[in-house]
């Protein structure tokens, strides 16, 4: 039985590596989506050479080419119509849209962070987390809204954050929980199963964890 897909539009701006996993699960129909087309604002990204290999349209809008925010968004705005996609996944994507895209596709915008939200928004957070000393980090799939990495969340992956760590290695930890929860938040939306009640989603059907809490350093006492 042919199950229905999703149309994605994929934003991105450097090495790919969550479109990476996003192409990974959809060739393994893993997902009920396929990529209808990749936007990048760097002629240079990597992940044009993944849009290469695995036959993936591929649009390169080079933002220093366009005077204004808004005529930049508008532009890409047409494409993703064009495209007919049902969902915009930034995956990467290093540009501050206006309110004129999220006017366009409203809770429509899928972003990945690589953080706990609302702790450590912007850059650099896998540096913020070391320099606070937090025991935990992780990552966070949201609905985007015009505040920067603001926006209900959808799913989260927990790391710990060990003594010794570097950003390099804090980086790399978070990133293999990155590729796991992005499709799973694509594949939540494409089941319909995501429903929005103010700043919170609602995951229908999904169940609870059945877990101990998380601990780090860990508790030798009792």
């Amino acid at each position: 039985m042919n199950r229905k897909k999703i149309r994605l539009g994929v934003l991105v701006s450097g090495s790919g590596s969550n479109l990476q996993s996003i192409i990974d699960h959809s060739e393994k129909d893993q997902l009920d989506a396929r990529i209808s087309i990749v936007i990048s604002n760097n002629p240079d990204a990597y992940a044009l050479e993944r849009c290469r290999r695995h036959n993936i349209p591929a649009a390169v809008l080079d933002h220093r080419a366009f005077p204004e925010r808004a005529d930049f968004d508008r532009q890409m705005i047409e494409i993703l119509h064009a495209s007919g996609v049902d969902l915009v996944v930034m995956a990467g994507f290093m540009r501050i849209l206006t309110p004129i895209f999220f006017r366009a596709f409203p809770m429509k915008i899928m972003n990945i962070h690589p953080a706990l939200l609302p702790s450590f928004p912007g850059l650099h957070v896998q540096q913020k987390a070391l320099d606070y000393g937090v025991k935990f980090s992780g990552c966070t799939v949201h609905f985007a809204e015009e505040g920067v990495d603001t926006g209900p969340v959808i799913i989260q992956a927990v790391v710990p954050v060990f003594e010794g760590d570097d950003e390099k290695i804090l980086s790399e930890r978070i990133l293999k929980e990155e590729h796991r929860i992005y499709p799973q938040a694509i594949q939540y939306y494409a089941e319909g199963r995501l429903e929005i009640i103010g700043r919170t989603v609602r995951v229908k059907s999904s169940g609870k964890i059945e877990a101990a809490s998380l601990v780090n350093p860990p508790v030798t006492i009792t």
